[in-house]
């Protein structure tokens, strides 16, 4: 049994998680950007005595997913934007030390790639591409079946790839990059900014209450959808340019709404891929449900520490 700890920029999740990818029991807290790190250690180290305690059996490790930039052979968080107070932090040398058990930790991104490939939506794919689009745009590549760093371990920022040098200015410094452009939040701010004074829905806009109101015909809501596809489609369409790889797997709150973007995203990578076989990358859905993230988390154990073991349901 493996502990999963995932690091989200609005809540933490911890879970018990068996050797066939299953959760035995999770738990949840909301964060937020004025989290000090120590009530966050301690509101994780409680809730992982609960978890595995009501799962009842022997801890062998603790997985983490992380919302990046993190340093996975260190065990540090880095510059971290939602959790600023967080920088810095060992969270890796401080749960082997109180739980007295190995403890891995990596970009959450990469860790749901490496969950989709083994227990997932793209096994038996030895080149993968991972893409979370929510609060922000992540994602992980795996490479003949390993997952690929760059220098010094460094993790690919695939949403931090420019689109639109005028569009809006991204925490990384640039301006219009991908996650800026087409994560959750950049969805209602474009609305927003485009909604006559007058626009009856626009109190709480999100995402998701865009994709509710473009099924009911709101025709600023559909505009926004088009948008959000084609943004989408152009950062996958580079991908597929650069790496050609066998699947892109898809996730995260936006793909929740995924029969409303995929024809549009399909249609721009048609546009925009014709020097490669774009049709041979399958673009899939993440298969792991609401708990793809804490497997993703115990997935990392298992990649550093242990041996996967085939998935049953």
């Amino acid at each position: 049994m493996i502990a999963a700890v995932d690091i989200g920029g609005t809540k933490v999740a911890v879970g018990a998680v068996d050797s066939r990818g299953r959760v035995l029991c999770s738990q949840e807290s909301p964060t937020g950007s004025d989290c000090e790190y120590a009530h966050g250690l301690d509101i994780i180290v409680s809730m992982l005595k609960d978890v595995v305690r009501n799962a009842g059996g022997e801890l062998s490790g603790v997985g983490i997913g992380s919302t990046g930039p993190v340093d996975p052979f260190a065990g540090d968080f880095g510059e971290l934007d939602f959790l600023p107070k967080w920088r810095g932090k060992s969270l890796v040398k401080d749960l082997a030390r109180i739980f007295n058990v190995t403890v891995a930790l990596e970009n959450d991104g990469d860790a749901g790639a490496l969950a989709e490939a083994g227990w997932g939506a793209g096994k038996n794919r030895s080149r993968l591409i991972y893409v979370t689009v929510g609060t922000g745009i992540g994602g992980g590549i795996i490479l003949d079946g390993k997952l690929y760093r760059g220098v010094e371990g460094a993790h690919p920022e695939i949403g931090h790839q420019v689109l639109d040098p005028s569009g809006p200015r991204c925490s990384c410094g640039f301006r219009g990059c991908w996650e800026s452009l087409a994560a959750g939040p950049a969805m209602a701010a474009w609305l927003e900014s485009t909604a006559p004074p007058d626009y009856p829905h626009r109190a709480g806009l999100t995402a998701k209450r865009i994709c509710q109101l473009a099924v009911e015909g709101d025709e600023l809501a559909r505009s926004a959808v088009c948008r959000e596809a084609r943004y989408l489609g152009l950062g996958l369409a580079n991908l597929i340019n650069l790496f050609t790889p066998d699947a892109i797997v898809l996730s995260g709150s936006i793909m929740k709404s995924s029969n409303l973007f995929l024809d549009g995203i399909s249609a721009t990578i048609r546009q925009g891929c014709r020097f490669v076989p774009f049709e041979k990358t399958e673009l899939l859905l993440a298969s792991l449900g609401a708990d793809a993230n804490l497997i993703g988390a115990a997935m990392v154990w298992h990649h550093r520490f242990g041996k996967v073991t085939e998935r049953t349901s």
